[in-house]
């Protein structure tokens, strides 16, 4: 663990060091209120658990943003070559991987947090269900976090930034888009052989559960899987071009 803490810290210090983390935070802040207050509705129709008003609108947001903290992870060690002077240091690779993985999640967490005025005005205009709305900040994470593995998969295989931001963006708007009627019918259509497969890697309907204040195991089952494949994948990949 002392490794993956190294990895974190040096991580940590990166995002906080440049810009890009406050930019991602700031712009996350201003898009999720912005929809929470048009779209959502959110003083009109009296939602105290913030499900419909807030949280239904976090996963379009983080399907950009997510891979946008991301993308720098391996890309930019593999632009830069220091990918192959970690590859020589007696480290195990999967507390580099760990690590950079902890470090993205703690930005998304700090992001998810600093929007706790949502919080702080449905309590003072009325009478919440503050459990219903943490499992909904969890189910906001959990997503951050599969996005940001896909992300870290995705980077592990090409040095170009824009083109892991790119890819990874559009496979979290599929897994977003998955479970939405109108694309349901539309890819049942268009792909009848592997229809099912795509709407089984949607994350509206695992997230919208929690977002209700519903923890189903399945739901844990479904994102820790997805994050566990992509980090395994991950580790398997720079293993390979370590040998």
């Amino acid at each position: 663990m002392r490794n993956v803490w190294t990895i974190f810290k040096r991580e940590i210090g990166s995002y906080f060091s440049h810009p890009i983390a406050y930019a991602v935070i700031v712009v996350f802040l201003i898009l999720s209120s912005l929809l929470a207050f048009t779209l959502g509705g959110f003083m009109d129709v009296q939602d105290a658990s913030l499900t419909y008003s807030f949280f239904a609108y976090l996963p379009f947001v983080l399907m950009v943003l997510a891979p946008a903290v991301g993308m720098r992870l391996l890309s930019e060690e593999q632009r830069s070559g220091t990918i192959e002077l970690l590859g020589t240091m007696p480290i195990p690779m999967w507390s580099v991987i760990f690590g950079k993985f902890l470090a993205a999640a703690l930005v998304w967490l700090v992001a998810l947090l600093l929007t706790f005025p949502m919080w702080l005005t449905v309590n003072w205009f009325g009478d919440p269900d503050n459990l219903t709305i943490l499992s909904g900040y969890i189910g906001g994470f959990l997503v951050a976090c599969c996005f940001v593995a896909i992300t870290l998969l995705v980077s592990a295989f090409t040095r170009d930034q824009v083109i892991c931001l790119i890819i990874s963006a559009a496979i979290c708007i599929l897994m977003v888009l998955a479970t939405f009627d109108p694309f349901v019918r539309f890819y049942s259509k268009a792909f009848p052989g592997i229809s099912d497969a795509i709407t089984s890697l949607g994350v509206w309907d695992h997230f919208m559960s929690l977002a209700r204040g519903s923890f189903r195991l399945q739901d844990a089952v479904w994102f820790g899987s997805i994050i566990l494949a992509c980090l395994l994948g991950t580790s398997a990949i720079l293993s390979a071009k370590r040998a």
